[in-house]
């Protein structure tokens, strides 16, 4: 998935007062937490259990989890979920794997998730090879690692004797890559059984440790389907053209001015249709996608885009005859992910910052397209982060995607990944 960095930290941590020795509730909190022996054991346990981890990003890997194909998948990991000691573990309608760690009591429920799916057809090689450290494969790093980590959190927690205050609720999603549009965490926040109950979101996916995606990169997307009468590119020539529309509208779009802060994008990713260099065709389409963080800016540029489709068939009618039909233009919204932003002011985001300042990090603001959108748009607070550093993986969405399972490495990373997860579990 593509992501855009926004602007470090550096500055909106003066502007919110704080120092490297700042003495706050949220540095307190953090600190408290990873010198507690519970957190240590945790991470002590992941240490011991480290094989167990390289070997559930294998097996779940290896289990081919296409678009609208994470069944499979989906099972498997029930089946660990329940072993690694959550109840209940369930399967909701629209395939998300569900399980429920039990916190001390009642409280703000915290839902931490990674996505079952993949961008890879079904019929790609997923076998994973091993050289060193290094595992290769499609999908072996998005977001299947996401998964083994969550899995391995579960039981380190347990083995350590970790408490949190209330529960938490670990998912792993289906529908997070792009056609799925975010269908299983829609799902989740709009129609399930947890729908109402979530009040923070973590999902663990992205790139690297030093980045929280903070900010919900929104997109619309169509299939726009041009159809007229066709013919013979010599007998009915001058009569009108849906490729001839489709063009028109393609140069329109091109020349759209849209700003730059907010960003906002456009792009035709797919033209297609026709039956022969010698026909003039009867259907032609394109598939589009806009983009932008501001829901405002994003509704503006859809709006003109129907403007300009609307022009292009006007135009194409009014050039050419219509003799026997006009040109028509259909357009059907094939995705549609919210926008909006978690502010680094809230009270989970400055709790945040203290954590990974307890690991030395200053976190990186980011602006994606991931399962936070949802939540961030439903005003809940809201952001993604990775379960290891950039240097421990790359090629996401590429036949050759790798990650690294260096031990040492992968322990640090594990324990700021698992005490971010805690330190929002223990937010006020």
């Amino acid at each position: 998935m593509y992501r855009l960095p926004v602007a470090l930290l550096a500055g909106a941590v003066l502007a919110l007062g704080y120092s490297a020795h700042a003495k706050t509730p949220e540095d307190a909190r953090a600190r408290e937490l990873v010198a507690n022996p519970r957190f240590k054991a945790a991470v002590a346990a992941f240490d011991r259990d480290f094989d167990r981890f390289v070997d559930d990003i294998v097996k779940l890997t290896e289990i081919p989890a296409p678009p609208f194909g994470e069944q499979l998948r989906g099972q498997a990991y029930a089946k660990l979920l329940r072993e690694a000691g959550l109840e209940p573990v369930e399967t909701d309608a629209e395939g998300n794997v569900l399980g429920l760690w039990r916190g001390r009591g009642p409280g703000p429920l915290l839902a931490v998730s990674a996505h079952l799916d993949t961008v890879f057809p079904a019929g790609t090689d997923v076998k994973v090879k091993r050289a060193g450290t290094t595992l290769r494969a499609p999908g072996v790093g998005d977001d299947t690692r996401g998964l083994a980590f969550l899995l391995a959190a579960i039981r380190a927690m347990k083995a350590g004797g970790v408490e949190t205050p209330a529960d938490i609720l670990f998912v792993a999603d289906v529908g997070e890559e792009g056609p799925g549009d975010l269908r299983g965490t829609r799902f989740l926040f709009t129609q399930g059984a947890w729908k109402d109950k979530i009040k923070r979101y973590v999902t663990i996916d992205g790139r690297s440790n030093d980045m929280i995606t903070n900010g919900a990169l929104g997109s619309i997307r169509y299939r726009v389907t041009f159809k007229g009468p066709g013919g013979h590119s010599w007998g009915a020539f001058g009569q009108v053209s849906p490729a001839f529309a489709l063009g028109n509208a393609i140069a329109k779009l091109g020349k759209l001015v849209v700003p730059k802060n907010p960003k906002v994008s456009y792009n035709v990713g797919v033209v297609s249709g026709g039956t022969s260099v010698n026909s003039i065709p009867f259907e032609v389409s394109m598939e589009v996608d806009m983009r932008s963080v501001s829901p405002v800016e994003l509704k503006k540029v859809d709006a003109q885009f129907h403007q300009l489709i609307e022009e292009a068939v006007t135009e194409e009618n009014a050039a050419r005859h219509t003799t026997f039909g006009k040109i028509t233009a259909e357009l059907k919204m094939i995705g549609q992910r919210p926008s909006g932003q978690t502010s680094p002011d809230t009270p989970v985001l400055r709790q945040v910052v203290a954590t990974m300042r307890s690991f030395d990090k200053t976190p990186i603001w980011e602006t994606s397209s991931t399962d936070a959108n949802i939540p961030i748009s439903l005003g809940i607070p809201a952001f993604a982060m990775a379960a290891q550093s950039a240097i421990r993986g790359g090629r996401s969405h590429s036949l050759d995607e790798w990650t690294d399972v260096e031990k040492s490495g992968a322990v640090k990373d594990f324990s700021l990944a698992l005490a971010v997860v805690l330190s929002v579990a223990e937010t006020p």
